[in-house]
């Protein structure tokens, strides 16, 4: 008689055989994630599937927090993990501890969905960029005290721009604990405005070794930052999320000392030419102070102060006579001219016809009746001679 089992030990008999097959213990498998799910308890559900099938998964928390990237629906994927069966429900899944993106490594597509949804948010708004100091007397270095980065970028710094006060904030620059670190360096500096400038940075590596300048921590930290803030990280090829959102990139720690300091020598050789030209400058205005002063020195009014006088006392009489002689001209012609007009105006004057015998007929309005029409029989009128006047009437 074949063995009768319950649901649970039919269940557990399978967890079993799956539990003790070594090639489900340790397996990769490829596929494209779908209904992909972060429970609040931190947890990852989420089912992986191909053209043929597909399979249920789970990620702890554990192993989620070491992701990178952040899984999508549709992503392709290879997962490391165990198979085995879920008793209660009496399905089998993957238990991943590991998922990697398929043809491209978790770290490049980490970098690139932060580096995209930084851009959107503004991150690396190029209105948002401060300038530079041109003559910075404080620099701040957030970088490992142990690199050879804080030697490359003093060496610079002294040689080119000895007067400036460098300042170290020492900090981690790989590894878990390195980007809070470095991101509590930067605000330490805008807290208690220790610096002008600072530079953020450590020498080359791979990816790994240059990721702390990939965390979002560190970019938000720079952007928040009133102090200009130059990344410097790694190598000329090398990128990372810093050197989007700082105000400037320098290809490594020595170039970002050499972008933030003048050369002492170029600005010692500027001050020499603007000195020699200040100095021309100013012997140029003291010799034509000195020129005017001699020529005033020489000059007859400041010899003898009534020689001037004199001569405007001359120059008053002289224009008093043009003055007086040209107001008798203009006296004689004004003369001339009422004489002229008053000879026009007299002999068109009808009393000179009067003098000559004739008369005026007038009506009694004083209107001139100048043909028989203009009076009827009986009307007064007057008549107008040189000297008199008579009164008539019209018969």
């Amino acid at each position: 008689m074949a063995e009768i089992l319950k649901v649970s030990e039919l269940n557990e008999y399978l967890k079993h055989m799956f539990d003790s097959n070594p090639r489900l213990e340790n397996i990769y498998v490829r596929g494209e994630l779908s209904n992909y799910k972060v429970y609040p308890s931190g947890h990852h559900y989420f089912t992986m599937k191909d053209e043929g099938g597909a399979i249920k998964c789970v990620m702890f928390r554990t192993y989620a927090s070491r992701l990178r990237f952040a899984p999508q629906d549709g992503m392709k994927v290879i997962a490391l993990g165990r198979v085995s069966v879920y008793p209660r429900d009496g399905a089998y899944q993957l238990y991943a501890t590991a998922i990697t993106p398929e043809g491209l490594g978790d770290l490049q597509l980490a970098f690139q969905q932060l580096r995209d949804r930084l851009e959107r948010e503004g991150l690396f708004d190029p209105r948002h960029k401060r300038p530079i100091p041109a003559f910075p007397m404080r620099v701040g270095i957030v970088t490992s005290s142990a690199g050879a980065a804080v030697h490359d970028i003093i060496r610079v710094m002294r040689k080119r721009w000895p007067v400036a006060k460098l300042l170290l904030l020492p900090v981690r620059v790989q590894g878990e604990e390195a980007p809070p670190e470095i991101a509590a360096a930067i605000r330490y500096a805008n807290r208690h405005d220790v610096a002008d400038v600072l530079i953020v940075g450590r020498g080359g590596g791979s990816m790994e070794d240059l990721w702390a300048f990939n965390d979002e921590r560190v970019a938000r930290a720079i952007y928040d930052s009133r102090v200009p803030v130059i990344s410097a990280v790694g190598h000329e090829p090398d990128f990372t999320i810093s050197d989007f959102v700082a105000d400037m990139r320098a290809a490594t720690p020595s170039n970002g000392a050499e972008r933030c300091s003048p050369n002492i020598d170029e600005v010692r050789a500027a001050l020499r030419a603007w000195d020699d030209r200040a100095a021309n400058a100013m012997e140029r205005r003291i010799k034509s102070l000195r020129d005017r002063l001699n020529a005033s020195a020489s000059n007859r009014i400041l010899k003898d102060p009534m020689n001037y006088v004199d001569d405007r006392r001359l120059a008053l009489d002289s224009l008093t006579l043009r003055l007086m002689s040209a107001g008798g001209a203009a006296v004689s012609r004004r003369r001339e001219q009422f004489a002229a007009a008053a000879a026009k105006l007299d002999a068109l004057s009808p009393l000179k016809v009067l003098g000559r015998g004739y008369s005026i007929a007038l009506r009694t309005d004083g209107a001139i009746i100048k043909s028989a029409g203009d009076v009827e029989t009986g009307d007064v009128i007057k008549i107008r001679m040189k000297d008199d006047e008579i009164a008539c009437k019209v018969l």
